[in-house]
């Protein structure tokens, strides 16, 4: 707990360069908690593409407890759950079941494979609910950069019995509350991006069923879980516009949204310095995660 606390804390030193917006009037309270891990958790079912694993933290006070997906960025092609090593700590600590985990990557594995493995991350954790003490109905989610593509995206299509619910979704894949930074909410805007281009199989003009399908904010309607955007204000990899027009059309929908816009921070710094916006997006899960709100 040691560990995660001053990750907090030093990297919360940024506080004061942000701009919150539609945030509280008062911050909702931490507890703090002691926590224990349970790493290499293989949770893809059997005959998956190929095996995936996560580390699963778990709260040492009594349940049941909120929980947290965990998404790792990385363009969709590289990295690793243990990006998010300390972020899942975090989560931990103040009382959060937090399953952090890997997800196939491209060009090897097309979207929307990687959807897909969020999707049975849920059924993982609903189906371990007991064991985890987790409260099955309230279960949010995390993710930055790709990672946040795939949180997002899992938030607004899950449970509506679409084509991207199907056949591995449903309602147990329903989130309550979702974390994103960094996102790539409408991949219509990357029409050349190389990154894009390995996720979908080709360019907008080649498959522009696939980039209208992969974009979060073209599914988004008003039965949408409550979303806490982060994002650098200097990020040229993903413009701050995806953020911006993502929160825009959350609100116009009547779904909470809140952003908190990281002044002076690429997309790298945003992540490397996200200290303030963690603690921001725990509080935003503790408060819409709580009892009260289900």
């Amino acid at each position: 707990m040691i560990r995660s606390i001053v990750f907090l804390s030093l990297l919360g030193l940024s506080t004061g360069c942000a701009h919150h917006q539609n945030a509280p009037t008062a911050p909702t309270p931490l507890p703090e908690t002691g926590w224990n891990a349970q790493y290499d958790q293989r949770y893809s079912p059997s005959g998956w593409p190929e095996p995936l694993y996560a580390d699963v933290y778990t709260p040492t006070t009594a349940g049941p407890h909120p929980a947290v997906l965990v998404a790792h960025g990385g363009g969709w092609t590289r990295r690793s759950r243990g990006d998010m090593s300390d972020i899942a700590e975090t989560l931990a600590s103040v009382g959060f079941v937090v399953m952090n985990i890997d997800y196939r990557f491209a060009p090897a594995h097309r979207f929307p494979a990687q959807l897909h493995d969020l999707q049975v991350a849920m059924h993982w954790l609903h189906d371990r609910r007991q064991a985890l003490s987790i409260d099955r109905e309230r279960i949010g989610a995390l993710g930055f950069s790709s990672g946040g593509h795939l949180v997002s995206l899992l938030g607004v299509v899950a449970g509506d019995d679409g084509a991207l619910d199907q056949p591995w979704g449903g309602p147990e894949t329903r989130l309550a509350a979702v974390v994103s930074g960094g996102t790539p909410s409408d991949l219509r805007k990357f029409g050349d991006g190389r990154l894009v281009e390995q996720l979908l199989g080709g360019t907008i003009d080649e498959v522009p069923d696939a980039y209208h399908q992969a974009s979060p904010v073209v599914h988004v309607d008003s039965d949408d879980p409550p979303f806490f955007l982060f994002h650098g204000t200097w990020d040229m990899l993903v413009p701050i516009d995806q953020a911006t027009d993502f929160h825009a059309t959350l609100q116009a929908h009547g779904v909470h949204s809140e952003l908190y816009r990281m002044r002076g921070r690429g997309h790298i710094a945003s992540f490397l310095t996200s200290g303030s916006a963690i603690e921001a997006g725990a509080r935003f899960l503790r408060r819409t995660l709580s009892p009260s709100n289900q």
